[in-house]
């Protein structure tokens, strides 16, 4: 059996690169820079980051501000909001990439796999149907289709029309 290879470019930041000093959220957060980190969204207690190595295109990932590592820990307004972006950030997916469906999901702390443990962050990962294939299967091999700023692009614009939209309407009494 011939050796197969896949060709996967942007990982060469991640392997080669220097690894990031301090929380990558509360970085992010910080930034300026909102494509350049890869933000979508900023609410007022959580934000909306596409994750920078993903299970499939358009996974992104909903955070609240505060830098804490257990749900427990939100605070009334946190919850609500991280809960109401979760479902804006499903709401922009669908209407732009169109998903079949969705994994939504969260570890916390190291033991349940929480690559972040101390900063905790809901993951939400768009699926189709067609893409659990051979390669994942057989393979044990992920393709991932789109590039980051493609896929940035198309979900900031879903982002802004829906939110452009939500000013729009009268505030809740």
């Amino acid at each position: 059996m011939r050796e197969k290879f896949i060709w996967a470019p942007w990982r060469a930041d991640y392997i080669l690169g220097p690894e990031e000093k301090g929380c990558i959220f509360c970085n992010a957060l910080r930034s300026k820079k909102d494509k350049n980190k890869l933000v979508l969204y900023r609410g007022r207690t959580a934000f909306v980051i596409m994750n920078k190595f993903p299970y499939n295109s358009g996974h992104v990932m909903v955070v609240p501000h505060r830098h804490i590592g257990t749900l427990l820990k939100l605070k009334q307004n946190e919850s609500l909001e991280f809960m109401e972006l979760i479902q804006l950030t499903v709401k922009v997916i669908k209407a732009t990439l169109n998903p079949d469906s969705f994994n939504i999901g969260m570890n916390m702390g190291r033991g349940a796999g929480a690559g972040i443990p101390y900063h905790m962050h809901m993951h939400i990962v768009p699926r189709w149907s067609e893409d659990t294939n051979f390669m994942p299967v057989i393979g044990k091999t992920r393709v991932v289709s789109f590039g980051l700023d493609l896929i940035y692009g198309i979900l900031k614009k879903g982002f802004d029309a829906e939110c452009r939209d939500v000013k729009s309407r009268p505030k809740r009494s």
